[in-house]
């Protein structure tokens, strides 16, 4: 059983803030924030770790392959306590959600 994840928008929030505080890009938190409140309006399930979905919504709105633009991938790492693995993973999740919601 997957264990879903009960953290609620102020967490993703705080993740946002910590991360754009040290990497400031207003255009990419502000997609960042449409996607999160899509999907907290939609009550897409989010199962495990909220750094990870936070890493993932982040790179996949700012990623064409090649990384956040700025960041370095054990940057990302940190900013989200997760692996770039759970990151790339969330990421190719939420652009299939993006796509079919």
């Amino acid at each position: 059983m997957i264990a879903m994840n009960q953290n609620s928008e102020q967490a993703y929030q705080q993740l946002f803030a910590a991360f754009f505080k040290r990497y400031p890009n207003p255009q990419l938190q502000k997609e960042v924030n449409r996607i999160l409140k899509r999907f907290l309006a939609l009550k897409i399930p989010m199962p495990g770790k909220s750094g990870g979905w936070a890493g993932g919504m982040v790179y996949s709105m700012s990623s064409i392959g090649v990384g956040v633009p700025g960041v370095l991938n054990s940057e990302l790492e940190k900013s989200f306590n997760v692996s770039m693995g759970t990151i790339y993973k969330r990421a190719a999740m939420i652009r299939e959600l993006l796509l079919t919601t």
